[in-house]
């Protein structure tokens, strides 16, 4: 008898849906059984406590993609549309947070201004936001100084005005363009170590190290020593002594050495450690 299901003839010659052979009226009533039992299923994996849970309140131990366990079609789609709700109001949140933003760029209620070192001009911000966001503005802000006046001035002398400006961007927006944080990583970077703003200090070392190349990793070096980042000068010294041959021999290497000796000591001493390993293996 030829099978509706899994003969090879063209569709317009197969014979009625009501014809098939016995291997697929097995595996259908396999699957229809496995399904009675997949849906009978009445087990809640939702309660465990597992440790990744997240700040929502979700865990990846009630998700059916995660399960060990069979699971319904119907919890599947009952945990998908929890996700999606999920992500629409994490969206809503982010919208509804992104509007002090434009506080910032309207200048709207400011009461600080912040001085850059290349005596460019002030920058209108925030005490609030300020002092929540970094341990030294806050206090600095609690400072006689700063509380009489509401014109009073803080001066980053470490900062021009464009870098004033992407820290400020990135303080009440928690991101920065590409292009801006390309321009600007190792001076937000030290900002960020010298006045305590961990996530920017965090959000600069990850672009850091995904473009370290030949062409950055001494400035990466340079200043990774400056600020309070262990990982990042060991990736940045590793990578030198990787390179080493192409990168001592470099014009740059040349002026680095120049006002870095203490770091020129310190690359000496790794690439003959490396060396040292290398023969006892």
């Amino acid at each position: 008898m030829d099978c509706s299901i899994c003969t090879t003839m063209p569709s317009i010659l197969r014979p009625p849906r009501n014809t098939i052979c016995g291997s697929c009226y097995e595996g259908a009533k396999t699957t229809i059984a496995l399904l009675k039992k997949l849906e009978g299923s009445k087990e809640d994996h939702g309660k465990s406590t597992d440790k990744s849970t997240v700040n929502n309140g979700f865990s990846l131990s009630s998700s059916p993609l995660f399960s060990c366990e069979p699971q319904p079609l119907e919890k599947v789609i009952k945990w998908m549309k929890t996700m999606k709700e999920t992500e629409e109001e994490q969206k809503k949140r982010i919208a509804f947070l992104s509007s002090f933003v434009s506080g910032f760029k309207e200048q709207l209620h400011a009461d600080i201004l912040l001085k850059p070192g290349d005596n460019g001009p002030p920058i209108s911000a925030h005490r609030a936001l300020l002092a929540s966001k970094s341990e030294i503005f806050k206090n600095i802000l609690h400072s006689d100084e700063c509380k009489t006046a509401p014109e009073s001035a803080i001066t980053l002398q470490e900062l021009n005005s464009e870098e004033l400006e992407a820290l400020l961007e990135f303080l009440y927006t928690g991101t920065l363009a590409l292009d801006k944080l390309e321009k600007h990583v190792y001076a937000l970077f030290v900002a960020a170590d010298k006045y305590m703003i961990h996530y920017l200090q965090e959000f600069c070392e990850q672009h850091m190290l995904s473009c370290l190349d030949i062409s950055s990793v001494l400035d990466v070096l340079d200043v990774s020593d400056l600020g309070s980042c262990k990982k990042l000068k060991e990736a940045a010294l590793g990578f030198v002594v990787r390179n080493i041959d192409e990168i001592v021999f470099s014009d740059k290497y040349e002026a680095f050495s120049q006002k870095n000796q203490h770091l020129c000591v310190q690359i000496t001493r790794a690439f003959l450690m490396e060396t040292r390993t290398k023969r006892c293996n």
